[in-house]
């Protein structure tokens, strides 16, 4: 009795002790982990159970909200990012529908406050998904090379299955792969990628095909009367001596004939000769126009003349001479005597160039500044003024320079 009696004297004082704790404790935790604002950005998705319907309009890719939670949940959620926005298709049909756009928030990041959300529902149109057979169809385009003919057009498969909304799927009257022959010169074996059209050849998006693609082989050979030859440039005379070419390039380097007598086409020997070209003295680049020789009653289709770029290059060679050493920087009031007197020196370069050496275009030059009276051994430097001539060796590698005393001058 003495304990009931206590506690209705005391039990106002025991509520307002535990009031005041919890109070004590609420602001501890919320003094460690405030409530903050963040302004976030998450991924949309749609919850679609079934594959027999779809969405028809454009919906976004995120949504961005506005949430208050403690400061730890915050910055677990801008580490992980695992809330996502999303609308539910469960046990829709086709129709237009207003959906909410929910917020899948896991339970271990409770407790979050969504205070702004945008969007926040979407009126979008639900179709059902369809799908029929229809028939592939090559669109050729473009012509092959002048002298060709296409014939013997075929390409795997009949038909294709066309799936997505029902409205777009209706309205695809043709599927086509486009093959472009042009300027082709030899049978094409080729993959395309199929594209889906309406009745006004316009394409139809949103939906898919399978399959996507077809092999397409299209014969393309050569016309009666015509041939394709190459172009062989003939020469007459030599290039100046000491130099050589390397190489005779026609452009174009085939060329077609057509004659109304298809045997005379069929026993030329597979090449159409130029006129002559004069190669006499030629020491450089040479580029020139050429006339085709044709033999009566052949005739080139287009162009019957052909670029023609020469490159002739000079002869390299090597060649060993002897040179007097030079001095150069020895000090006042002293001489100096080179051991031995003149080196051998191995150069290689054009033959025209090499021939026409002179004493100026190569030196030989030891040079003794700052070299006192003694013995020193030097390495000679070697100058040379065509720039397309190099040294490749010397011998002997290094000389002996004995520097002293000069002679009294004379008074």
């Amino acid at each position: 009795m003495r304990l009931l009696r206590w506690l209705g004297s005391n039990l106002t004082s025991l509520i307002l002790s535990l009031l005041l704790a919890i109070v004590i404790w609420t602001s501890a935790v919320t003094s460690a982990n405030p409530n903050v604002e963040a302004d976030l950005t998450v991924p949309f998705e749609i919850i679609q159970p079934t594959t027999d319907i779809a969405v028809i309009d454009p919906v976004p890719e995120t949504v961005t909200l506005k949430i208050l939670a403690p400061e730890s949940i915050i910055q677990q959620i801008e580490a992980e990012n695992p809330l996502i926005a999303y609308i539910n298709l469960t046990d829709i049909e086709a129709g237009t529908y207003r959906f909410p756009v929910q917020v899948k928030i896991p339970e271990q990041l409770s407790p979050i406050r969504i205070l702004e959300q945008n969007p926040k529902q979407l009126q979008l149109r639900v179709s059902n998904l369809i799908s029929k057979e229809q028939l592939i169809s090559i669109q050729v385009e473009g012509e092959p090379a002048i002298g060709y003919k296409t014939s013997g057009l075929e390409w795997e498969g009949v038909t294709t299955t066309v799936t997505g909304q029902e409205a777009k799927v209706e309205s695809v009257s043709t599927v086509v792969g486009i093959l472009d022959i042009s300027d082709a010169s030899a049978s094409i074996s080729k993959e395309l990628s199929l594209q889906a059209l309406d009745e006004n050849g316009d394409p139809v998006d949103a939906i898919t095909l399978s399959p996507e693609t077809v092999n397409v082989n299209q014969v393309i050979s050569l016309q009666g009367g015509y041939r394709n030859l190459a172009v062989n440039v003939t020469t007459e005379g030599i290039v100046e001596p000491g130099y050589r070419f390397t190489s005779i390039t026609p452009a174009p380097p085939t060329v077609m004939v057509f004659s109304e007598d298809p045997q005379l086409v069929e026993q030329l020997p597979g090449y159409v000769n130029t006129m002559p070209l004069d190669l006499t003295g030629v020491d450089g680049y040479l580029e020139t126009i050429l006339e085709l020789n044709l033999p009566d009653g052949v005739s080139v289709v287009g162009d019957p003349t052909v670029l023609v770029q020469v490159n002739v290059t000079a002869l390299e060679t090597s060649m060993i001479i002897s040179r007097e050493i030079e001095i150069i920087g020895l000090l006042p009031g002293l001489r100096a005597e080179v051991s031995p007197p003149q080196v051998s020196v191995q150069v290689s370069g054009p033959v025209p160039v090499l021939d026409n050496l002179t004493l100026r275009d190569i030196r030989v030059v030891v040079d003794l500044t700052n070299l006192e009276i003694g013995v020193h051994t030097v390495t000679p430097l070697i100058e040379i003024l065509p720039s397309d001539v190099i040294w490749e060796d010397i011998s002997p590698t290094t000389v002996e320079i004995v520097i002293e005393e000069g002679p009294e001058p004379t008074p």
